[in-house]
Order: C-alpha cells, then structure tokens, then sequence
C-alpha cells in the first residue's frame, strides 16, 4: 500500500507539472519567441509601470478606534516624527538619547514613502516625498560624518551590517557577526564635544566583501499581521502541500528561543511583536536606550555617553497616554495604523481594468500566492474591534523561505538562515520605490521587475515560479506587473 501511495502521489506531481507547462503555452502563444520568456524575463516591452500616485487615505488609522485609541495613535504618530537629538538641547530636535551610534535621528525620517510608516523616500521619484534623509543627519548640528559609498540622496535609507567579524589583522574570520553597524556617530555635534567615535570602516569592509544592507520595512497594518493566530499560520502552511513540494516551496516560521512562539517583523522574521520591533529600532538605528533594549551598545566609549538609561521610560509623573514611554507609542501608532488601499487609480500609464484583472489571474497561475498568501484572519484582539476577526490582505504567509545564493545575507537571526527571508507582504507595494532587503531593484535598473527576477538563482525556492513568470507572454508579465502596482 505505502509504494501504491507514493506511485499515486508522483503521478499528481507530475499531472500538476504537466498542467502547468500546458497553461504556459497556451498563455504564450505563438509570441514565444519574442517575448520575455524566451530571454529570461524581462525583455522587450515589460517593464515596471512606476510608484503608483499617493493616496490621502493612506497612513490614516483604523476607523474603527475609539476616541481613546486615536489619541493613542495621534500621540503614537507625533513622537514617530520627534527628531532626536543628544540631550535634548538641539535647536528643533527635543527628542532625547541619539547615538553614539545611529541611522537617522526620527523614524518617520525612514518610514517615509508615500505616507508616515512607509519605506524609504527618494527625491527622483513621484510623488515627491523628500531625499534620503541620511544625506542631511550626518552634519546635522555640527557632526562630522562623511558619508558613505551606500548613500546618495536618490537611493534607498540604509542599515549596514557586517556578515562576520574581522580580526586586528585585517582579515575575515569564520565567527558570526551579523550586527548593525551604524552609518554615523554623534562625534562633532553640538551636543556632544567630547565625543571623538570614529564611523566604522564602511570601504575595508566592502573591499573585504563582508557587509550587506537592510532598508526600513512599510509598518502599514502592522497590527492586523500582529493579530494573526500562530495556529492560522501554521494551517496555511500545511496547506497545498502537493503543489508546494512540485515547486520546490517549504518555508518555515521563524521562532522565538523563549517560548517557541511566530516571530513576524523584520527581513527574516525575527522580532515577536510591535513593541520589541519598536525597541529594538529605537536602540539600534537612532541610539536610544528604552525599557526593552536598556544598555547602550558594546562599541560605545564612556566619553560619548551623556545620559542616565534607560534613556526612554514610562513617565510617572505624566497622566493619560502622555504616561507611556515612546517604545509603547510607537507600537501604538504601528499597530492602529489602517492596511495600506488597493487601488488602480494612479498607476502611471493607466492600464485598464482589463489587465488589472488580468494580471490578478496570472499572479495565481503562476502561483505566487504560494508564499504571498494574499489573506489571513486575524484572531480576537484585545486592542481594538478593527484588528479582530479580520482577513488581512497583506499578501504573505510569514514564513522564512530559503531565496538562493544571489539574495543570501551570510546572517542568520533565530531560525532564519543565511538565504532566508520572511516572504515580504505586498500589501501597499504600488507605492513603493526601493524593493528587497537591501534596496537593490532600484526605478533605474527594473524596479519591481528586477525585483522578481532576483528571486531567482542557486538554491531558491522561488525558481519554479519564476520559470512560469518568465514563459509568460509579454502582455501577461505586464499585466501581473500592473497588478502588483495595484497592491
């Protein structure tokens, strides 16, 4: 009986195998020669249509808070716009705690495009949003920094972290690194005289190979992906897994050490929820020490430390939700921030209804659904009606997928590989600029076309699907397109 079930399971295989190849010529047609397919995707015509056209109603919370809950959110949204300065003396910046380290003095700086709690800005793109704003904190108030080959004022906001460590003499060890390695240090300011903290040695580190880049995640709806039972993500898991092993798909969550539970947030997964992913931001990409991360980091010299820590805490004195720490009002403000609107409207070249449908049917026949699940049902929150029982379309399963030698990072962060990276949601992508973890597909080399095709190479789980992107028709593959920018 097992032989006659593993005879029956080969032949669904390669009936699916088969029916998939049969859609595929029946798609391409007699253009097959021509067209993307033929070339490896990406030929002749295709082509990313562009940032679709900002919308007033994103960036705007649920409506279904409370009066409560949006001052909760307002407040939450005004300290993720505070500008940080050392002590809190800087002229127009009465945040309190940035550096030694950091990447940017306020988090709405980075989660920029198109609204407060998006992606990175660009100032070559519409709709206009501002330039890398890297470009203007590394002399802000004073400071010294140069600034490094990775930043220019068109491209995306960067983190940088060094895969491993490199000894005295210069060469590059086996031990994990993995870290962030902020891009400037608060030596020079104003406010920080006797601080001498040179930047890290950004040009050794290329020439050695041994640094990697992340760009800030879109933070919209991040409270429906908060509210996702495990139990939901595990069962879509399980699911369609005939088909899942013909492509060569498994994925796997990643996992807190502590209580075994499904860590969300971040590139590869890694942080449990938004308060952690709050603290975590706060301490590494600005410097600020909080309840969640209280202890100013290990490359920190004693002459550039000048506050008591944490330097962000619950204030006891204050009443209301004046009383929270900026930790806990950031999560507030991520996790009431409303799912980013689909929509058709604005998409440069105004492609038809037609083709919007269209490119929806090939993005399931191609089955990119199979890791970007576009629905799951929330549980039963506790924080507000709006993010309880609800499907959100955030086009995710919130797995870790192994995507190849070409996207490999060298870090591994809990159960996540070197190659692995959380299947990124979609939801909002229309209006997003700079796309995979280090901001590579770029508007001047593909944008969202390089994008899928960088999903492809040695060792991804992604090759099947883009086997079947690639041996689309070029109409198909611009239709999909013009679906994503939908999204």
């Amino acid at each position: 009986m097992k032989s006659i079930r593993l005879l029956l399971s080969a032949s669904v295989c390669m009936i699916l195998l088969s029916t998939a190849a049969v859609y595929v010529r029946a798609q391409r047609g007699d253009r097959n020669q021509s067209g993307p397919g033929a070339n490896g995707g990406g030929q002749g015509s295709v082509q990313d249509p562009g940032v679709r056209a900002s919308s007033s109603t994103t960036g705007q919370p649920l409506t279904t808070l409370s009066s409560q809950e949006l001052q909760f959110f307002q407040d939450g949204m005004a300290r993720f716009g505070q500008v940080d300065s050392v002590s809190g003396g800087a002229p127009n910046e009465p945040g309190v705690g940035l550096g030694p380290g950091f990447n940017s003095n306020s988090c709405a700086s980075c989660h920029a495009q198109p609204a407060v709690g998006g992606s990175s800005p660009s100032q070559a793109q519409y709709p206009f949003v501002g330039p890398n704003p890297q470009m203007a904190v590394a002399t802000d108030y004073g400071g010294t920094n140069s600034i490094p080959y990775f930043i220019t004022s068109d491209g995306p906001v960067r983190e940088a972290r060094f895969p491993f460590v490199v000894s005295p003499r210069g060469y590059v060890t086996q031990t994990p690194d993995g870290g962030v390695h902020d891009v400037f240090t608060i030596g020079g300011r104003q406010d920080a005289l006797t601080c001498t903290m040179p930047q890290p040695n950004f040009e050794q580190m290329q020439q050695l190979n041994n640094i990697i880049f992340r760009i800030p995640t879109p933070v919209f709806g991040a409270g429906l992906i908060e509210s996702i039972p495990d139990s939901t993500i595990l069962a879509n898991m399980s699911a369609n897994q005939q088909l899942k092993q013909v492509l060569g798909i498994s994925g796997h969550p990643n996992t807190s050490g502590n209580d075994g539970t499904i860590t969300r947030f971040g590139w590869k997964a890694q942080n449990k929820s938004l308060d952690i992913f709050a603290g975590e931001a706060y301490n590494v990409e600005m410097g600020v020490t909080n309840e969640l991360f209280p202890n100013e980091r290990n490359n920190a010299p004693s002459t550039c430390l000048y506050n008591a820590t944490p330097e962000d805490s619950t204030n006891f004195n204050s009443s209301g939700y004046a009383i929270a720490s900026d930790v806990v009002e950031f999560a507030h403000f991520m996790r009431f921030l409303a799912p980013p609107p689909q929509s058709a409207q604005g998409i440069p070249g105004n492609p038809p209804p037609q083709s919007i449908q269209n490119g929806q049917a090939q993005f399931g026949r191609v089955h990119c659904d199979t890791c970007h699940t576009p629905s799951m049902l929330t549980g039963t929150s506790v924080f507000s009606p709006g993010l309880s029982n609800q499907a959100a379309q955030l086009f995710s399963d919130l797995l870790v997928h192994h995507m190849g030698s070409g996207l490999a990072d060298n870090i591994s962060q809990g159960a996540a590989a070197g190659d692995e990276f959380r299947t990124a949601p979609l939801w909002g992508l229309g209006q997003r600029i700079f796309f995979l973890h280090d901001g590579r597909a770029t508007p001047a080399n593909g944008g969202l076309l390089r994008a899928i095709e960088d999903h492809q190479g040695r060792g991804s789980e992604a090759n099947q699907v883009i086997s079947l992107f690639n041996q689309l028709s070029p109409q198909d593959q611009q239709d999909l397109l013009n679906y994503l920018r939908s999204l």
